[in-house]
């Protein structure tokens, strides 16, 4: 089942810790990190001199046996989790990539997504390069491998940072140090931790409480961060117009336990429910919400409303993510085998359910649905965000053809799930939770406003795996 949410890209882990398990340390945090990908997963550990990888689809837990951990000797060691936005869902396109360069072995993982990377990628191809995945972090491997000619890796990765645009966090492994860097307007978190006397870089904060490690600071956008025996040291800041970290971090993709960029994600959602209690308040009985991301906002929407909060969702946590469905009446029961009501909890009672977002309205329409089957009196769809109206090119898998507010009105939507009601946080409800602040957020997918000039709008997940032609221009 296709899950009516935004999909984002991956996670990063980097550790730098001589005379540690790093491989198992970066395991530990992959596992922190697995709701930001589950394709694939993969470690790629450095001794000093060479780089060794194991990578495969599957979950964290699937891909790392103890065996293969056990193998993995080294002092430093980078680890992603992927969802495929740029390139197929394959294993060649699994993380973190690793290469033999003129200068020696060099590993890479990113999150994010290149909004001119297909350009790129032409322009690669038309002077002979030779790419072997569909990826667009192939793309930044290839152009850091080319500039760096005279061995100075921080300068090659500054120059690169000034032809790539769009979102990137990438972690960088050669044989004793690790690079971080985060693209000018900071689009992905990115942290950095201290561990004994060790350093960690993570996507979130939550991997570095997995490991053990203390939250330093937050990457700076722009930032190259170089770690090595020295500790860590910033080689240049890049500065951009603007920052524009991504809203959809705190709304749906950060774990409710991580700090992303001054604001811990779960008091956010808890103040977005808050929010959206303000603005919209049926005559209803119960709020409910729609396991797990509607959790913490339904928490707020309770408070400031003073309705009961009640669990009339529960979900089955042990369904596979590539469930099957070969048929259409097994398709139809596909919420059902992640949802099930709590009939006691909700019959007869007027409902005001709180979810985060809604992508293509078909998962909402099911709960609807649901909720009425098991006799709920009333169902009052409420989202801690506004409508998605515009496709991201920073790393969120959507387009606009899947997006039903960017055909459909608010009544539109309602009738189509079946709710009593509908309703969306407004934008300047959900900017007004972050104050002052609001500033450095992208909204794009609000407002169809794109911080940064989108130079291949026509790229999607699989315009890598298309063949191209190779032009320089």
């Amino acid at each position: 089942m296709r899950l009516d949410k935004p999909r984002e890209e991956c996670g990063v882990f980097g550790i730098y810790a001589p005379g540690q398990d790093v491989a198992r340390l970066t395991y530990y945090g992959l596992y922190a990190l697995q709701h930001r990908g589950q394709e694939s997963a993969g470690i790629a550990v450095a001794d000093g001199r060479n780089i060794m990888l194991h990578k495969e689809m599957g979950l964290v837990a699937e891909v790392f046996s103890e065996e293969r951990l056990s193998r993995l000797k080294g002092r430093l060691a980078i680890g992603h989790v992927r969802y495929s936005t740029t390139g197929a869902s394959h294993p060649v396109n699994a993380q973190p990539l690793v290469f033999y360069c003129g200068n020696g072995m060099l590993g890479l993982a990113h999150n994010g997504n290149l909004s001119n990377g297909l350009t790129l990628r032409r322009e690669l191809l038309g002077t002979g390069a030779v790419l072997q995945s569909t990826t667009d972090s192939e793309v930044l491997v290839n152009l850091i491998a080319r500039l760096n000619g005279h061995n100075n890796l921080p300068a090659a990765i500054q120059e690169c940072m000034g032809k790539v645009e769009g979102a990137y966090t990438i972690a960088l492994l050669t044989g004793d140090r690790m690079y971080a860097a985060r693209d000018p307007f900071g689009f992905r978190p990115f942290c950095l931790g201290k561990l004994g006397a060790g350093w960690v870089v993570a996507s979130e904060t939550c991997a570095l409480d997995a490991v053990g490690a203390t939250f330093i600071r937050d990457i700076l956008p722009g930032e190259i961060l170089e770690i090595s025996q020295d500790g860590p040291k910033t080689h240049a800041v890049e500065k951009a117009s603007r920052r524009a970290h991504c809203v959809f971090e705190y709304i749906y993709f950060a774990r409710p336990d991580s700090n992303v960029d001054g604001f811990n994600v779960g008091r956010v959602r808890r103040e977005m429910g808050r929010q959206l209690a303000r603005e919209f308040q049926p005559r209803a009985d119960i709020v409910v919400p729609v396991p797990d991301s509607g959790i913490t906002a339904a928490r707020g929407f309770a408070e400031a409303s003073g309705l009961l909060f009640e669990e009339g969702l529960m979900k089955n946590r042990y369904v596979g993510r590539t469930f099957i469905q070969p048929t259409q009446q097994v398709r139809d029961l596909g919420v059902r085998l992640k949802l099930n009501p709590v009939k006691e909890a909700i019959a007869g009672k007027r409902i005001i359910v709180i979810d985060d977002s809604i992508v293509r309205g078909t998962t909402s329409c099911r709960i609807v649905k649901m909720l009425r089957d098991a006799g709920a009196a009333e169902v009052y769809f409420c989202l801690s965000s506004p409508p998605i109206i515009r496709s991201c090119y920073y790393g969120i898998d959507t387009t606009d053809d899947e997006l039903i507010a960017a055909h459909k009105t608010v009544k539109e939507i309602c009738r189509f799930i079946g709710a009593d009601g509908l309703h969306y946080l407004s934008l300047k409800g959900l900017l007004r939770v972050f104050g002052e602040k609001a500033q450095d957020l992208c909204v794009a997918c609000f407002s169809g406003e794109y911080p940064v000039n989108i130079k291949d709008r026509d790229q999607d997940k699989f315009s890598f795996h298309r063949p191209v032609l190779g032009v320089v221009g």
